[in-house]
């Protein structure tokens, strides 16, 4: 099942039976908001704290993927989430009250696609007969971890992105139809000297490109053979750099095959600097907006990667670099 050095290919092709997307009121009036399954318009979620609305909208993706595959929480074997709260608080709770057996995740931003690979590697072994792969985010609990409480109102400059209120899940098993995971391609971390959190999309573009380059590697595959190819939350900065680097790899992805979540889901009108961001990001486009395509018959071949800044406050105020990874997944129909 291992192809070349970092991938694996799943021979079974574990089936996505169902998703959800769920989206906060920020979302709601952003370019993909058809594509989630629940809209909230209040930001709090009726919660007293933002982390309690980001656990309840983790537990809301979860459950609704599980009722629209027709099963019940004691048919998943396996629960595979993470966010970017300090000990993955959203997941873990979410996971308490779930009472599915749970693994925890931080991959950043690339959480997303780090549970789908490994929620297809249990379904394809055979040690499960189906995986929930989640992730989450909120913009209040993210700016207030990592930057500044939105209280404070500080300026940002244009490559900084907006942090998606959101939470997507998608249900794998062995049998079933709808959209499979073929193979996913598990990324090195990168570190290319860049600190400024603001910055982001540039920190993490050098690992997009080097897990994009795995993957074609490891698979003896050209960019051609996939209909859509989407980094997580590289943002206008760092898809634009990303594609620069890949061009001078010799890698040349054509421009309406080659896009971004980030860049997806808002309009250009919404005040988001460089576009979105957060392990929400990748999570809601891919589970909601790019499975609905696939769904539609508008796309048959994907491969999404998400990326993902593996920084912390605490290593940002002791004066560290930012070490990025990304993931990528590739689905099909």
């Amino acid at each position: 099942m291992l192809k070349g050095h970092q991938t694996w290919e799943c021979n079974e092709k574990p089936v996505i039976l169902s998703s959800a997307a769920i989206g906060g009121p920020f979302e709601s009036k952003g370019a993909l908001a058809d594509d989630f399954d629940i809209l909230h318009e209040d930001v709090w979620l009726g919660q007293d704290s933002c982390e309690k609305a980001e656990k309840k909208m983790l537990e809301q993706a979860c459950e609704k993927a599980i009722d629209k595959a027709g099963m019940k929480k004691e048919d998943v074997q396996f629960f595979l989430s993470g966010d970017l709260m300090d000990q993955i608080i959203s997941s873990s709770f979410a996971a308490r009250t779930l009472g599915v057996p749970f693994l925890g995740l931080f991959g950043a931003c690339s959480s997303s696609m780090e549970g789908l690979a490994v929620a297809a590697l249990i379904v394809n072994s055979k040690a499960g007969k189906n995986a929930l792969a989640a992730a989450s985010s909120h913009n209040i609990s993210v700016e207030k971890q990592f930057r500044y409480p939105t209280e404070y109102g500080s300026q940002k400059p244009p490559t900084a992105q907006w942090t998606v209120t959101g939470a997507g899940a998608a249900l794998l098993s062995l049998d079933g139809e709808g959209p499979r995971v073929t193979s996913a391609t598990i990324g090195r971390v990168v570190d290319m000297g860049l600190s400024d959190p603001y910055n982001m999309g540039a920190a993490m573009a050098p690992a997009a490109v080097d897990t994009i380059q795995a993957h074609f590697r490891d698979l003896n595959r050209d960019p051609d053979y996939y209909d859509l190819i989407a980094t997580g939350d590289l943002g206008s900065v760092g898809h634009k750099i990303a594609a620069d680097l890949l061009r001078k790899h010799g890698i040349e992805i054509a421009p309406e095959i080659f896009t971004d979540c980030g860049i997806l889901i808002y309009k250009k009108d919404q005040p988001v600097m460089a576009g979105g961001s957060g392990c929400g990001c990748s999570a809601v486009v891919t589970y909601g907006h790019f499975l609905n395509r696939i769904r539609k018959g508008e796309l048959r071949r994907i491969l999404v990667v998400a990326t993902g800044a593996l920084m912390s406050p605490l290593s940002y105020q002791q004066k560290e670099t930012i070490p990025c990874i990304a993931h990528a997944v590739s689905i099909e129909m």
